[in-house]
């Protein structure tokens, strides 16, 4: 079987695990660690906090410092409300394309590493090389900051990190952070005929939405002089507004579900700061005027770091000469990549697939961008025959 076939035949096993963030993942880790030890590799499956999902962290070669990490998500977003013209946990090929949800975020990426693990296998020298599966980064990064934590406990530092999302193969040496939350309201419930004795929650929430909105505009204008960035400010998003229960009950509770990506660590200062005093001025002296417990409570769904692109970054260099790439790039959307940059490592995102296939229904992968990853994957295996430190 040659290499574009087996990769595709794997990625339709990974297509059938359901690994919905919301659900578990284990079953593909499963897979995947059966896969890597046969090829010899070390791994090592470490369980969740919640105990239904896991990391996957497997080596081959030494036990050392200076290794090379692939690393990619297992996870996947929601199929629900979509329109699929076929299960999207069924692979499907049709006009060079393969259809599914995952194949192109992030998949087919995870597919091109396991069966390319066997020639790594043969070719890893004195430098080392990683494979790590991560679970929920659709929901906050979650299992990359476990991972993160174990390979400090354990003082392993990958030197290089090649973050697989789906970039059609361009180097990308920056991007913004990800902050997720959650602010819940919690008011008095009562008739709406007698407004004045509740305390209204969905109103406050509301006008928490106006404040966020207007610092929406005011980060337009804060943009840094020098970015790359597009767009080249930080942004806000605000993806729901859920509360009440009926229209004549004054709503107890809201919750309101924002996101911002900052361009600049001290953006995202500036939004929470002000949000902050927003709710400790203005909202809820009126709110406790009325019911004393009466509160707002921010929740931190995550808060991923941007990667920050540096003058010297041997992944970058590395990726460009396996890709051909003249230059590197960034992209607005965010990825796991600024947690590896935390520990020291020096990190890139390529990957094979369109960030526009992503998260949407009939979600493909292309044969030509599968068979591209493969490239890559081919040439750093020719690399690490090459390489010792």
């Amino acid at each position: 079987m040659d290499r574009l076939s087996r990769t595709t035949e794997i990625l339709r096993d990974l297509i059938a695990f359901p690994t919905i963030s919301s659900d578990s993942n284990q079953a593909l880790i499963a897979y995947a660690a059966n896969l890597l030890e046969d090829c010899g590799a070390r791994v090592d499956i470490v369980t969740s906090p919640c105990g239904t999902k896991a990391n996957l962290f497997a080596t081959l070669g030494p036990e050392r410092d200076g290794g090379i990490l692939l690393s990619g998500h297992s996870d996947v977003v929601p199929v629900a409300d979509q329109d699929w013209s076929s299960d999207p946990f069924e692979m499907v090929e049709r006009d060079a394309r393969l259809y599914g949800r995952g194949t192109c975020d992030m998949k087919g990426f995870i597919a091109a590493t396991l069966a390319m693990a066997p020639q790594f296998a043969s070719q890893v020298r004195e430098r080392p090389l990683h494979f790590a599966l991560t679970y929920d980064e659709e929901v906050g990064c979650l299992g990359a900051q476990h991972l993160a934590q174990t390979l400090q406990a354990r003082s392993l530092t990958p030197r290089v990190a090649i973050i697989g999302e789906p970039t059609e193969m361009r180097v990308i040496e920056g991007h913004k952070g990800c902050y997720e939350y959650s602010t819940h309201f919690h008011g008095l419930e009562g008739h709406g005929s007698a407004p004045d004795l509740g305390v209204n929650a969905v109103e406050f929430a509301v006008q928490y939405v106006s404040r966020l909105l207007d610092l929406k505009e005011k980060l337009r204008g804060m943009a840094p002089a020098k970015t790359r960035f597009d767009p080249p400010w930080t942004t806000v998003n605000v993806g729901a507004l859920n509360g009440g229960v009926a229209h004549n009950v004054i709503a107890s509770k809201a919750r309101v579900d924002w996101e911002m990506r900052p361009v600049q660590g001290g953006d995202a200062d500036f939004v929470k700061a002000a949000l902050q005093q927003f709710c400790d001025v203005e909202l809820l002296p009126k709110m406790q005027a009325i019911y004393g417990e009466a509160s707002i409570h921010l929740e931190i769904v995550g808060e991923i770091a941007g990667l920050i692109p540096a003058d010297e970054n041997e992944a970058r260099r590395i990726v460009m000469e396996l890709t051909g790439a003249n230059d590197a790039d960034v992209v607005a959307f965010g990825t796991e990549a600024g947690i590896f940059q935390a520990l020291g490592t020096d990190v890139v995102v390529c990957g094979p697939g369109s960030i526009e296939q992503a998260h949407k229904a009939d979600e493909y992968l292309s044969l030509d961008q599968l068979s591209a990853g493969l490239a890559m994957l081919d040439r750093l295996g020719g690399e690490l025959e090459m390489q010792s430190e």
